[in-house]
């Protein structure tokens, strides 16, 4: 019987041959928002192991929402062209799918690459004004952000849907939208973070507006086959900020538009959250969407384990697992769920010999 890890899943016309995802990983290795050879090793290696999708690091729609001065952007010719160039490599190497992760980092930009503290950069430094929809911080140490007019969103709802095109060109099969982890889209989410007085703060529907403006943009300009989907927080982890009852609502909201997939996750908003981490922590939050809406769920967070994974998806907790740092540590990490699953793993022919039953 073949583990339902390694079943098929169709999202509209990409199919996935298993249900195993690479999720988006900062390499914090680009220069001036374009990918560099790093990049060529890092998504080739996962390539060839087999997921049944990667998703890249969090692309951004503009050069004022990187998070350092050192992701990757794709919103010019020159960020274009560098990226095409690694994921047609990529595409050379196996058919594995391949989304890209689009998104603004808002108040959390202007940073150094976490091994250098990850503390924001002086405009002397080489930083640069932050944005976010309300003037708080992210920490008490962090810049104070520009909170953005009306236009100025209208302006990047257009860039989120300029970097969409700009994808379709290059030649992904789906987009994944980072509303998580304290970027713009969830700064947006959060009343810890959105204290606007306009139709885009205060009620729920209001907080909502622009992260679904962002997804009907983008939805309006990326091609009908290839799916959309969508990284949420499920909580904020701070009494009275974003909660697993308000990512309900948001992603019955998305239901409606026809969002491929949830992609559940949480934090990031401030440093004031106390998560409460260990193994698959983030499960009953994907547990609890799938049990209300008919999403497509994509879980993630220290899913390290095959029959761990295996569990998951066969138990219908969520229908996709995400790893990152398991990938990190063994980029072959889907042949060696099939072996300790049973399942007879199909392997590039160059690799074949190290196949289980014929090393000798």
């Amino acid at each position: 019987m073949t583990p339902e890890l390694f079943t098929s899943i169709q999202l509209r016309d990409l199919c996935l041959d298993n249900r195993v995802v690479v999720s988006p990983m900062c390499q914090y290795s680009s220069k001036n928002g374009c990918a560099q050879d790093w990049h060529l090793m890092h998504l080739g290696q996962f390539a060839v192991s087999g997921p049944g999708m990667i998703i890249i690091e969090m692309t951004n729609v503009a050069p004022a929402g990187r998070i350092s001065p050192f992701c990757m952007g794709l919103y010019d010719d020159k960020t274009e062209s560098a990226l095409k160039r690694v994921i047609d490599y990529v595409k050379s190497l196996a058919d594995t799918p391949i989304a890209v992760q689009l998104a603004h980092a808002g108040r959390k930009g202007s940073s150094r690459a976490p091994w250098d503290g990850g503390t924001q950069l002086t405009a002397a430094e080489g930083g640069w004004q932050t944005v976010a929809p309300s003037a708080i911080s992210h920490s008490s140490s962090a810049h104070t952000p520009h909170p953005l007019s009306k236009d100025e969103i209208e302006d990047l709802v257009a860039a989120f849907a300029s970097s969409a095109e700009r994808a379709e060109r290059i030649g992904f099969d789906a987009i994944e939208l980072h509303s998580a982890h304290g970027y713009l889209l969830h700064q947006f989410l959060s009343p810890l973070s959105n204290h606007r007085e306009d139709e885009y703060g205060g009620s729920l529907e209001n907080r909502m507006r622009f992260p679904l403006e962002v997804f009907d943009a983008v939805r309006a300009c990326w091609p009908d086959h290839r799916p959309l989907g969508m990284r949420v927080s499920a909580t904020d982890w701070i009494k009275d900020g974003w909660d697993l009852e308000q990512t309900e609502t948001l992603a019955k909201e998305l239901e409606k538009r026809d969002c491929d997939w949830l992609d559940v996750s949480s934090g990031g908003l401030s440093d004031e959250q106390r998560v409460q981490t260990g193994p698959g922590y983030q499960v009953p939050f994907a547990e609890h969407i799938i049990q209300r809406t008919d999403l497509t769920i994509m879980t993630v967070g220290m899913i390290t384990e095959p029959q761990q994974a295996e569990d998951i998806v066969a138990s219908g907790q969520a229908d996709l697992v995400a790893l990152a740092r398991g990938f990190l540590y063994d980029p072959r990490w889907v042949w060696h769920a099939a072996n300790e699953l049973g399942y007879d793993f199909k392997y590039p022919n160059p690799y074949l010999r190290c196949a289980p039953g014929n090393r000798r």
